[in-house]
């Protein structure tokens, strides 16, 4: 106990000043999400309802079943279209290509620039793109094409600094007993790495419940079950958003809210099971 009062003792200003400015920002940032997450809970528990489940959408139950099913199939297929191609593209970087040549730095600095576009120009490009010059028109395969175009460059960089951070003596020690690369990158470097996909895949997941701006201009915003990829919908974010903007249904909007907090919550604790299952299984 003396030498921790001894410690603080000797601590300079400028140490202090860090040490406060740390815990101040760590509180504010705990403090605005317990609020916000408080906030939409008391307001949107009470007017949670058996006829918001109800299997078509009315303008009397303002029914959210059709947005799930919507949103989860959003989910699949986009990560159908952008995992496989973010992580070998991250794998081709790391493990394939020369360190510091000008193509992966070129690639690199795509990747970085895609990341910092606005949502809304994706969402311009895609409906251009996909739904015009393709002849897609708005639709849940323009909005997928979209959304993973949008997470590819979150998927390539967090599984690129996930494989960096595999010490090359593992590539070295299978090298050594005769392995080849491509089964030194997919029987002893890719295992560990796991952990760290599937950190990406659950960034790139939340990015792609939460998106709005993007899908405005691509799925539409016809609130009912898709029949197929070339149907029309709309995800719980743009349910939310579409009751908030007519002004008439902010109950509902806020009891879809908390829907949606609950579906974002549980795939984040379902991601976690499995990423904690392949660690363990690495081990």
């Amino acid at each position: 106990m003396e030498l921790l009062i001894k410690k603080i003792k000797r601590k300079k200003p400028i140490d202090w000043l860090r040490f406060l400015a740390v815990w101040t920002s760590a509180f504010l940032t705990v403090f605005i999400l317990v609020y916000i997450l408080v906030f939409v809970l008391i307001r949107g528990i009470p007017h949670i309802k058996p006829s918001l489940f109800s299997f078509t959408y009315t303008i009397e139950n303002q029914s959210l079943f059709p947005a799930i099913v919507t949103t989860v199939i959003m989910i699949v297929v986009t990560l159908v279209l952008a995992v496989p191609l973010g992580v070998f593209t991250a794998i081709y970087l790391v493990e394939y290509a020369k360190r510091g040549s000008k193509f992966v730095q070129a690639i690199r600095t795509t990747s970085e620039t895609l990341a910092g576009i606005p949502s809304i120009v994706f969402g311009l490009f895609g409906y251009i793109f996909f739904a015009d010059w393709l002849g897609w028109g708005k639709s849940i395969l323009a909005g997928c094409f979209t959304l993973a175009i949008m997470v590819l460059p979150l998927i390539i960089r967090t599984t690129e600094e996930s494989l960096k951070s595999i010490p090359d003596s593992y590539r070295e020690g299978s090298f050594s007993l005769g392995a080849g690369r491509l089964r030194t990158v997919w029987r002893v470097v890719l295992p560990p790495a796991l952990p760290g996909v599937f950190a990406g895949i659950i960034l790139a997941m939340g990015r792609i419940v939460g998106e709005t701006a993007a899908l405005v201009f691509t799925i539409g915003s016809v609130i009912k079950i898709p029949d197929n990829l070339f149907s029309q919908g709309r995800t719980l974010a743009l349910h939310v958003l579409q009751l908030s903007s007519q002004g008439h249904y902010r109950n509902e909007a806020y009891a879809t809210a908390v829907i949606l907090l609950v579906l974002v919550v549980g795939i984040n604790m379902l991601s976690t099971s499995i990423e904690r299952k392949f660690k363990e299984s690495t081990k």
